[in-house]
């Protein structure tokens, strides 16, 4: 059986994503919470997984004697393990925008997840409205998403970015408990996309895990220890 080893559900927006795709999906696995206590090269935390990957972070997908500690890395081993699943696209051009956007989603929008930390239990409007007024990063970022699934949605005819769901929508799940934490103003065609996508089983699975660990973190900033 395949493990995944991820963090807090609160908390691990980079663990949310394999692990809402693989329940989703149908896909089996062996889940491994190996909780935040702190970063330090001594924590429980770090010496678990740096058993697992050199850079000691969450996800880590252990399958057989193959380890593969990337999120997109991940996903993309997924999509060739079950090709039935059809994880991507079925057209090689939806394929290559789809694959576009989780990259986008990879390496950006540090803006959006370095100011708006994943907390899923927390409900934070007043400081979405303090970031979106002090720091314009935030706005910006928020209406790069919003262009992106108003496109994505109208291009596929939903419900999902890109017609059913795939990785796309599991890589941006993390990006809809953050606007929902803050109470990030986007428009109603976004709010309901968000909405389709939080009452899917796997992705309703993972939030009320998240609800339910109660052991809420005091230090700063966890989700930066995951990819």
């Amino acid at each position: 059986m395949r493990k995944l080893y991820i963090g807090n559900k609160n908390y691990s927006s980079w663990s949310m994503r394999p692990w809402v795709l693989m329940k989703q999906a149908g896909i089996a696995f062996e889940e491994v919470m190996v909780r935040f206590d702190s970063f330090e090269a001594t924590s429980k935390f770090k010496g678990t997984i740096g058993t697992l990957n050199p850079v000691a972070k969450v996800p880590v997908l252990v399958d057989g004697d193959l380890v593969i500690w990337d999120t997109l890395a991940i996903a993309e081993y997924l999509a060739e393990t079950f090709p039935d699943k059809q994880l991507w696209p079925a057209k090689a051009a939806d394929r290559a925008r789809a694959r576009s956007v989780c990259a986008e989603m990879h390496s950006g929008f540090g803006g959006l997840r370095g100011h708006c930390g994943m907390n899923i239990e927390a409900s934070l409007p007043e400081v979405g409205a303090k970031l979106l007024r002090e720091q314009p990063e935030v706005g910006s970022d928020l209406a790069r998403i919003v262009q992106m699934w108003t496109g994505l949605l109208d291009a596929h005819g939903g419900p999902m970015l890109f017609g059913e769901f795939g990785i796309a929508d599991a890589y941006f799940a993390p990006i809809g408990t953050r606007i929902k934490t803050y109470g990030l103003p986007v428009p109603a065609p976004i709010t309901a996309y968000i909405e389709r996508v939080q009452a899917l089983p796997g992705i309703k699975a993972w939030i009320d895990g998240a609800l339910a660990e109660k052991d809420f973190l005091q230090f700063e900033e966890p989700y930066r220890q995951s990819r």
